[in-house]
C-alpha cells in the first residue's frame, strides 16, 4: 500500500509575522549606553544632594563638630528668618525673565523671519557673551551704571530717574545698589537663554501659515496673535525656565550691583557657606530654594499647555 503524506495546511493570510526576539546581548545596548550619563547624575547629583540633606538635618559647632541629629526645625528657623530675601529672589528674577521676554521676542522674530543673509552674525551676536566671564560681564555693568557715567547722565536729563525712584527702584540720582540695577544685571546675563529657544520655536514654524493666514485677510497683528504665538509657546516656555530658575538662585548681581537691601537668597546661602560657616542653614536654605522653585516651575508647565513640556 502506498502512503499519503498530506500537505501542510497553508497558514491564514492575517497570521502574524514570527516576531524573533533579538538577543540579550543586543537589547542591553541601549542600558549600557545610558551607562555613563547615570553614572554622571549619581556621583554629581544625587550624591551631593543626599549629603546636603545630611547636612541640613545636623545640629553642632565648626569647634565641636556637626552630627546628624534630625533637627528639622532648622528649616523653619532658616524660612522665618529668610523669607524676605526668597521674595526678593523670586520677584528679582521674575522681573528679569519679563523683561528677557519683551527684549527677546522681537530679536527673536527678527533672525527667524527678517534676518535672511545676516541670520548667521546676528546668532553670532547674541552667543557672543557667553565668551566672556559671568563675572567680568557683571563688573562691566559697574562701569555702564557708575554715577557719574553717560547712562545715568542721559536719564537724569530725562527725568526718568525721578520716576524710578519714586517706584522705589532707585535711589534718588543713583541707580547703582539699587534694585533696577540687580534687574539689569540679571536681563542682561540671562538675556541669550530667552533667545535661543524661542528662536528654535519661531523657527520651526512653516512661513506658508503666515501666507494662508494673509490669503485669509487677517492683519499682521492677528496673525501673529492668532497663529505665530501660539506655536512659538514651547520656545516661550522653554525659554522662561530657563531664565526663571538661574536667576532665582543667582547671587553675583546682587553681591556687585546691589548693597545690603538687595540681597538674594544666593547671597544668604553662600554667606552661611563659607562666612558664617553655618552649614544646617546652609543645606536647609538650598533645599527650601530647590523646593519652592520646583513648585513653581510644576504649576507653571501645567498652567502653560505646552505638550512639549507636560
Amino acid at each position: 500500500m502506498s502512503t499519503v503524506t498530506e500537505a501542510p495546511a497553508p497558514a491564514p493570510e492575517d497570521a502574524p509575522p514570527e516576531v524573533r526576539t533579538p538577543p540579550l546581548r543586543k537589547r542591553l545596548v541601549p542600558y549600557w549606553l545610558l551607562l555613563p550619563g547615570i553614572a554622571w547624575l549619581l556621583v554629581f547629583f544625587a550624591a551631593p544632594l543626599v549629603y546636603q540633606a545630611s547636612t541640613s538635618l545636623q545640629t553642632g559647632s565648626l569647634e565641636d563638630g556637626f552630627r546628624v541629629t534630625w533637627h528639622l526645625a532648622t528649616y523653619w528657623d532658616a524660612l522665618v528668618q529668610y523669607w524676605p530675601q526668597f521674595v526678593r529672589s523670586v520677584l528679582y528674577a521674575a522681573t528679569a525673565t519679563g523683561l528677557c521676554l519683551l527684549l527677546g521676542y522681537p530679536l527673536a522674530y527678527l533672525i527667524a523671519f527678517k534676518a535672511g543673509r545676516w541670520r548667521n552674525l546676528v546668532m553670532i551676536l547674541v552667543i557672543a557673551p557667553f565668551f566672556t566671564s559671568f563675572l567680568i560681564r557683571t563688573l562691566a555693568w559697574k562701569t555702564i551704571l557708575a554715577d557719574g557715567g553717560p547712562v545715568v547722565g542721559a536719564l537724569n536729563a530725562l527725568h526718568l530717574l525721578d520716576v524710578t525712584s519714586w517706584l522705589g527702584l532707585t535711589d534718588g540720582h543713583r541707580v547703582l545698589a539699587t534694585p533696577l540695577a540687580v534687574v539689569c544685571g540679571l536681563t542682561y546675563n540671562f538675556l541669550p537663554f530667552m533667545v535661543l529657544p524661542l528662536y528654535t520655536s519661531l523657527e520651526r514654524i512653516d512661513p506658508r501659515l503666515h501666507e494662508a493666514a494673509g490669503d485669509l485677510y487677517a492683519r499682521p497683528a492677528t496673525t501673529f496673535r492668532r497663529v505665530t504665538f501660539p506655536l512659538s509657546m514651547p520656545g516661550v516656555v522653554a525659554g522662561t525656565l530657563l531664565t526663571f530658575i538661574p536667576a532665582t538662585g543667582d547671587y553675583i548681581n546682587a553681591e556687585l550691583l546691589g548693597s545690603t537691601d538687595q540681597k538674594m537668597i544666593g547671597n544668604v546661602i553662600q554667606s552661611q557657606f563659607l562666612r558664617v560657616l553655618d552649614y544646617p542653614t546652609a543645606a536647609a536654605l538650598s533645599f527650601l530654594l530647590m523646593a519652592a522653585i520646583l513648585a513653581m516651575v510644576t504649576f507653571y508647565i501645567r498652567k502653560s499647555g505646552t505638550e512639549d513640556l507636560v
